[in-house]
C-alpha cells in the first residue's frame, strides 16, 4: 500500500509479503528515503537523487496509473543495491538530518547508508 501525505511531503510504502515485508518512507522535505526490512531488522537510508527518483506529484501519478491500469511496467522503476558495510545506530544529529518520520521508522535499528 502507498499513502501520500502531500502537506508533509512524505510518501509511505508498506509491502506485506511474508519474509520480504518492508516499510519505506520517502521524505522529500529532508531529501532521504529509508527502507526498513523486517527480515533483516535493519534500516537502509539513501539520499533522494532528483534525476532518478520521481518527485512527489509523479509518484502519485504513477501510483494512480498502476492502480487504474493494473500495469506493473513503468520506465521509472528504480532499483537500489545496498552493499554490506558498517552499520551504526542513529544519534541525535542523524535524526536532525533525516527527520522525524525516518527516526520513527528506524530508531533502535542498525542504519546502513
Amino acid at each position: 500500500t502507498m499513502t501520500i501525505h502531500s502537506e508533509e511531503h512524505i510518501v509511505d510504502v508498506h509491502v506485506r509479503s511474508g519474509v520480504y515485508s518492508s516499510d519505506t518512507i520517502f521524505d522529500y522535505t529532508h531529501g532521504y528515503i529509508a527502507t526498513r526490512l523486517f527480515s533483516r531488522n535493519a534500516c537502509f537510508i539513501m539520499k533522494i537523487q532528483k534525476d532518478i527518483i520521481p518527485d512527489l506529484q509523479e509518484i502519485g501519478r504513477l501510483a494512480f496509473e498502476r492502480e487504474t491500469m493494473r500495469d506493473v511496467y513503468s520506465p521509472n522503476n528504480v532499483w537500489a543495491l545496498f552493499q554490506a558495510g558498517n552499520s551504526r545506530l542513529g544519534h541525535f544529529k542523524d535524526w536532525l538530518l533525516y527527520g522525524k518520520h525516518i527516526e520513527n521508522l528506524c530508531t533502535g535499528l542498525p542504519l546502513y547508508e
